[in-house]
């Protein structure tokens, strides 16, 4: 009897797949958080009050460029870290797959912006070939996520 795959089995194994990318850069981000320090926009970090004074004691925060700098870029990638780890475990499950499929294609889409500004920085006069280079080949695979979640999600082109 030949096996043949159904369209339920098709996305079970298309979810885990995400899943386990979703897992291994979730575990990135607290195992190499620099790696993902380029593309946390400045204008979303704080900066300690005591690393702009050099006072190691210091915890009062002190904002940088307005209201949307809420958290450092440490607390921004942990954030990041966690929110994909949830994902992970949310596309898993088949009762919150659809609903962790629209919240990782939010996801992506949001972080557009970071690979965006990243990318702006690279090509800048203070920005290096090697910067240039990753920046360039990072921004585009943005879109085949974004497309693969928006598909676990079931969400169909016009709707």
């Amino acid at each position: 009897m030949p096996f043949s795959w159904s369209a339920r089995t098709t996305q079970t194994i298309s979810a885990a797949a995400l899943s386990a990318l979703l897992f291994a850069s979730a575990k990135k981000h607290f195992q190499e958080p620099r790696f993902f320090s380029p593309v946390v926009p400045d204008y979303l970090c704080r900066e300690d009050f005591a690393a702009e004074h050099g006072e190691p004691n210091s915890k009062e925060p002190t904002p940088r460029n307005g209201a949307l700098a809420v958290m450092s870029r440490e607390e921004w990638i942990a954030v990041s870290g966690l929110l994909e780890a949830a994902a992970a475990v949310g596309l898993l499950i088949p009762a919150t797959r659809k609903a962790a499929a629209r919240g990782t294609t939010l996801m992506f889409t949001a972080f557009l912006a970071g690979h965006v500004d990243a990318l702006r920085r690279a090509y800048s006069p203070e920005g290096t070939a090697s910067e240039r280079r990753i920046h360039t080949l990072r921004l585009p695979l943005q879109l085949p996520l974004i497309l693969w979640a928006r598909s676990l999600a079931g969400v169909k082109r016009g709707v």
